[in-house]
């Protein structure tokens, strides 16, 4: 599996593309759906995983819900700890709300890489103070992600990577 980050929008939101042959999985299409699109290619999108419905995440989102074929991940239709299989991609739905009450991580096994959106970033976390959010969610999450391996490379919904070994060093909220 190849993966790509596009950094969109104002906020400068990371979109991630899955790309693994002829398909591939779009992550928070934030803005920039040209952009989006151009990174593509000519790959067909089997579906489209969304952290949260912040408009910094799902600006683009409108682009592809135009196509029946593309299947959208994100709280409302997914079950907590649950695998999706969907073509060559296999991964784990985790509910993590503490920024947002539809906070969704989403772990690939297979590969140990999990999509945080705005529920951990390198080094922080993301904000509790906006609608929805919640500081003991937010903790309740943390304590339900660090059960999983140190070795799972967290990919945010800003800023730069990290793992969650990192975090677990040098993050004052875990």
């Amino acid at each position: 599996m190849e993966l790509k980050q596009i950094v969109t929008g104002p906020l400068d939101e990371n979109c991630y593309l899955l790309l693994h042959d002829d398909v591939c999985l779009v992550v928070d299409p934030g803005d920039e759906y040209v952009k989006i699109k151009e990174a593509i290619g000519n790959k067909k999108v089997l579906g489209v995983l969304i952290t949260h419905a912040h408009f910094d995440h799902i600006g683009a989102l409108r682009n592809f819900l135009t196509k029946k074929s593309i299947r959208i991940f994100k709280k409302s239709n997914v079950e907590d700890e649950k695998s999706y299989t969907i073509g060559p991609f296999t991964f784990q739905t985790l509910y993590t709300p503490g920024h947002s009450s539809d906070s969704v991580s989403y772990y690939f096994p297979s590969q140990n890489k999990m999509f945080t959106g705005d529920f951990v970033f390198r080094g922080t976390v993301g904000r509790v103070d906006l609608p929805t959010g919640n500081e003991n969610e937010m903790q309740a999450s943390i304590e339900k992600l660090k059960r999983y391996q140190e070795e799972i490379t967290l990919y945010p919904g800003h800023g730069d990577i990290t793992t969650l070994s990192y975090e677990k060093e040098h993050n004052v909220y875990f």
